[in-house]
């Protein structure tokens, strides 16, 4: 820590550095490694180069040693090779050369035979490989790539810086004679009319562009010794039942892909739905915090691609992980204040974390809405309607409400944005039919700090508000603002306030009776409604009952016509022999009596037809009405009567 304020503070301890961080000691205590690798970066340009021409070997050995070996356990291992390989990019005169030999090691020890107790996996080729070792080179060569673009990017600086001092050099030599001067004045113009300063500046940034790109190479046909491993550290991601299996894996293929993302725009947008995935979907926290982390890297680095993915990663805020919300947190925070994203649209979802369970994350977010508040105008004054919207609509505690409101308009001071609330809130009203939000609306209204103007603004919306004043919460928090009103209002101005009171008062109880009223014609317009429909149920039930029996009586009528024949001729025959008897009885009666006496009978066989149908129809309704016997039983009943 004092050598990074002051470097020259390890200039005479650079023996002690090696023999203790990297010697007997270190194996007894292995973050010693670690802190002897912190320092190497630390050094200055005199201390660097008097540890090459002193120690560099070395060192360089055992730093090879350190990331190739296995002499640090797992828990240790990941930190220590970290701050090697950047302190071989911080001392190496060539680190790219050093770097390719420790991923071509790695590679090498990770897809040879291995003999042991691991638990191994097949991979696409088919070759058997240790989970350990596969980890260990994703992260080194991934570590590498990373420390790769930094070293370039600090190339470009020094260029850069190196083009600027001699630019004041040349500047300095101005002050020579005067026929001197005039000469580089012509000069500098001279270049400036055919652009070489520009071009020189061009041309610079076309070769660190160029440079990066080669990293990972993803856009060319001919790919370096990275750029071959970034295909299989996409495809590996993509298997989801080997990540699952193996969770150490996934965080290292995962860190691995990210920081190849990081370094590369077009490996980044063909790998950006499978981040999101992961980051959604991962059982591992270690795994969501990990990627959630690489969201901010990649949104500072390629903003227009992160741009459609905004919505995801506010969603991270509501990661059930305590870590993952955190980092979550800060990395949003971080892009928002610095204007690396947008505010609008989701600010919604860090206001919830005001009142997250955890108090550190809770904490955060209130730091974040204090620095916010201080940016330009407040964007907060802003943002405040359309927070209020959103908060209003989700599955939220009234108390939590409450208190995240409080907070955020306890950050607007300036009486302007007050009276501006008022109106912008008031205006709400006329656009909501919910009560709750009613009530929630009146509540912001309550804790604005009012002053006289403010007060006029509110009497005169009342037309937006009056239908909301039957509610007796709603009532309440207006209540609460004439009581704030009527502290520091003038003599004129309060007699104005008590009659506004009075107003919403009057109002108040015209819209709770009238939405009694409705309430109770709505209640007896239902009794009606339902009256209706049983009475209409049950006119359906009679009508269909009538016709089932009209139904089953003609049937039965059929059914007794055809199947009982022998009943009507016997009936007949009857009659017929009535007839003989009498005209025997009678025999001395005259023909034209024999006449109208056969008429008569035929006349009485109709009339004993039509009993006879009358009685089967009658027989034939009772049993309808009662459990209707079988044909048999029928049968054995006709035979009984007749």
């Amino acid at each position: 820590m004092a050598a990074k304020s002051s470097p020259t503070v390890l200039s005479s301890h650079l023996q002690e550095i090696v023999d203790i961080g990297f010697g007997r000691w270190a194996k007894v205590e292995p973050l010693l490694a670690r802190t002897a690798c912190v320092a190497l970066q630390r050094l200055c340009e005199e201390d660097k180069k008097k540890l090459l021409s002193t120690n560099g070997t070395r060192v360089f050995g055992i730093l090879d040693s350190l990331v190739s070996g296995f002499s640090l356990s797992e828990n240790i291992w990941y930190a220590a090779v970290d701050k090697a390989i950047a302190a071989l990019y911080a001392i190496h005169p060539t680190p790219e050369t050093i770097a390719a030999d420790l991923v071509k090691k790695s590679l090498k020890s990770a897809f040879e035979s291995g003999e042991g107790s691991e638990m191994q996996t097949d991979i696409a080729s088919g070759t058997t490989v240790q989970v350990t070792k596969l980890s260990r080179y994703l992260f080194i060569v991934s570590h590498v790539a990373m420390n790769q673009l930094v070293y370039i990017e600090s190339s470009i600086r020094k260029i850069q810086k190196a083009k600027s001092k001699k630019e004041k050099m040349d500047a300095e030599k101005k002050n020579l004679d005067a026929n001197t001067e005039s000469d580089v004045q012509k000069d500098d113009g001279i270049n400036s009319e055919l652009g070489l300063a520009a071009s020189e500046d061009a041309m610079l940034d076309t070769l660190a562009e160029r440079a990066e790109k080669e990293i990972v190479s993803s856009g060319s046909a001919e790919k370096n010794l990275i750029g071959h491993c970034a295909p299989f550290v996409s495809k590996l991601c993509r298997n989801f039942s080997v990540m699952q299996k193996y969770p150490e894996l996934q965080a290292s293929g995962m860190l691995a892909l990210c920081r190849l993302m990081i370094i590369d725009a077009d490996f980044c947008e063909s790998n950006l739905q499978l981040l999101f995935t992961v980051v959604e979907n991962a059982v591992s926290d270690t795994v969501r915090s990990n990627c959630t982390i690489a969201l901010g890297d990649l949104a500072v680095r390629f903003p227009n691609l992160l741009e459609p993915w905004t919505e995801n990663m506010y969603a991270r805020l509501r990661d059930q992980s305590v870590s993952v919300r955190k980092n979550a947190v800060l990395v949003l925070s971080h892009l928002i204040l610095n204007d690396m994203m947008k505010v609008k649209g989701y600010i919604n979802e860090m206001c919830m974390r005001l009142e997250d369970a955890d108090e550190r994350i809770s904490n955060l977010a209130k730091l974040f809405f204090h620095e916010l508040s201080k940016k330009g105008s407040n964007p907060i004054y802003n943002l405040l309607p359309d927070i209020l919207g959103k908060l209003s609509c989700q599955n939220l505690k009234g108390e939590s409400f409450c208190n995240i409101m409080q907070f955020l308009i306890a950050t607007i001071k300036k009486d302007k944005q007050m009276e501006a609330l008022v109106e912008k809130l008031c205006n709400r009203f006329t656009g909501v039919s919910d009560i709750r939000q009613w009530e929630y609306i009146s509540y912001c209204l309550s804790q604005l700090a009012f002053t006289e103007k403010s007060m006029r603004r509110l009497m005169e919306s009342i037309k937006a508000y009056e239908h909301v004043l039957s509610e007796d919460t709603v009532m309440d928090n207006f209540r609460n603002i004439i009581n704030k009103g009527k502290k520091f209002a003038k003599p004129e101005v309060k007699s104005s306030i008590e009659e506004f009171e009075e107003r919403i008062n009057k109002l108040h109880n015209e819209k709770k009776e009238q939405v009694l009223t409705e309430k109770n014609a709505q209640a007896h317009q239902e009794k009606v409604d339902n009256f209706e429909s049983l009475i209409a149920t049950k006119k359906d039930g009679d009508e269909s009952g009538e016709s089932e029996i009209t139904e089953d009586e003609e049937e039965e009528e059929e059914e007794e016509e055809f199947d009982n024949p022998v009943e009507d001729s016997e009936i007949l025959r009857s009659k017929s022999r009535g007839k003989k008897s009498r005209a025997r009885s009678d025999g001395s009666s005259e023909v034209t009596e024999l006449e109208s006496g056969d008429d008569e009978e035929v006349e009485s066989s109709s009339v004993h037809l039509r009993d006879a149908s009358k009685y089967r129809t009658k027989r034939s309704r009772t049993r309808s009405r009662n459990v209707c016997p079988d044909s048999s039983v029928r049968r054995t009943t006709r035979s009984n009567r007749r």
